[in-house]
């Protein structure tokens, strides 16, 4: 399979996901997916169409979100020459492009109303018209469409045609977000870990070092699967030594000491707003039943990760941490987290 087309994973969340597309593929009939950015959903759309009858025929993708929407209707069902200013020949659509194969629409509650019922018309009907054109034209395509928004929320709201949705949701597959994949963070950063060190042709993988592990495993994922990859593709290259386990990593790479000012935003738009970080999972202090053993692990992860961040080098961690170089020494000794090298 192709490099971005491989599923990984091993939680029962993920692995019942997978299956139900499966068992939909060989279905003709339309599928929505549903999922947070970054979950899989066009790999979903993928696994539907090769598994399907139709997998000789074109798989045809178009993001309805990333043309305005004057340019939607022509994109989808195509225009004839001379239909609007700037059109100076025929052009098919992508229903056309798909005919007997699948059309993949993703970002679908973007599609304005307009846009919703002609392709209502295009489902129900097996017909499009293209602009400017009177002549209908019959097609063969299966629809499967992807979205991370509330669809029937946005029915009761209006904003979504609910006859689109009726039609559309024929089975709806809903993708679970990495935070609940239980196990499938260690199994996805191993494996493109390893994938990056391949790609810096280091003779071996080191690993990760423990407390970035823990760093990984406690991290709440907002992007899911591809954040997690730049994570990892990100933490590896920059380590760059393939002999010590990756001790260092960055969830923000815009994090940076000279980044450019704050500006503030309307006070509107910071409502409900917290001072902790947004993505890093809150401490269970209520398990907590040895206080002491409890400093000792807090201080002896922050005391790790600064290390990692400056590639072990004491001198520069003692001055970041506030620490002299003495106190770091012991902070090692007292945590064995490495043995110290007399000559550094």
């Amino acid at each position: 399979m192709e490099r971005e087309s491989q599923f990984i994973g091993q939680s029962d969340a993920f692995l019942d996901a997978v299956d139900r597309a499966s068992q939909a593929a060989p279905m003709d009939r339309p599928v929505l997916v549903i999922g947070e950015r970054g979950t899989g959903k066009e790999l979903i759309a993928e696994r539907l169409h090769r598994l399907s009858n139709r997998w000789e025929e074109p798989l045809v993708t178009m993001n309805c979100a990333a043309l305005p929407e004057t340019l939607i209707e022509a994109e989808l069902f195509g225009h004839e020459a001379g239909a609007f200013t700037g059109a100076t020949r025929a052009r098919p659509g992508r229903f056309e492009e798909a005919d007997k194969g699948t059309l993949f629409l993703d970002e679908l509650a973007t599609l304005s109303m307009q846009a919703q019922e002609r392709l209502l018309r295009a489902v129900e009907y097996g017909e499009v018209t293209r602009i400017g054109s009177n002549r209908p034209m019959r097609v063969d395509v299966r629809i499967v469409a992807a979205t991370n928004e509330d669809l029937p929320r946005l029915a009761d709201e209006g904003r979504f045609r609910a006859d689109l949705l009726d039609r559309l949701s024929f089975e709806v597959i809903t993708l679970p977000p990495l935070r609940v994949r239980d196990g499938d963070v260690t199994v996805l950063a191993e494996f493109f870990g390893r994938r990056m060190a391949s790609e810096l042709r280091w003779e071996k993988w080191p690993g990760f070092a423990d407390h970035v592990r823990e760093q990984l495993h406690n991290y709440l994922w907002p992007g899911n699967v591809r954040e997690l990859r730049n994570v990892i593709e990100r933490a590896v290259y920059r380590w760059g030594d393939a002999e010590t386990p990756i001790a260092h990593i960055v969830f923000d790479p815009f994090d940076s000491p000279w980044k450019p000012a704050f500006t503030a935003a309307p006070k509107d738009a910071q409502k409900g707003q917290t001072q902790s970080p947004p993505h890093q999972a809150a401490p269970d202090f209520d398990s907590i039943e040895d206080l002491r053993a409890a400093v000792d692990s807090h201080e002896r992860a922050i005391v790790e990760s600064a290390l990692g961040r400056h590639r072990w080098n004491q001198r520069q961690t003692a001055r970041a941490l506030g620490l002299t170089y003495d106190q770091l020494r012991h902070c090692i000794r007292k945590h064995g987290l490495m043995q110290i090298d007399e000559g550094d």
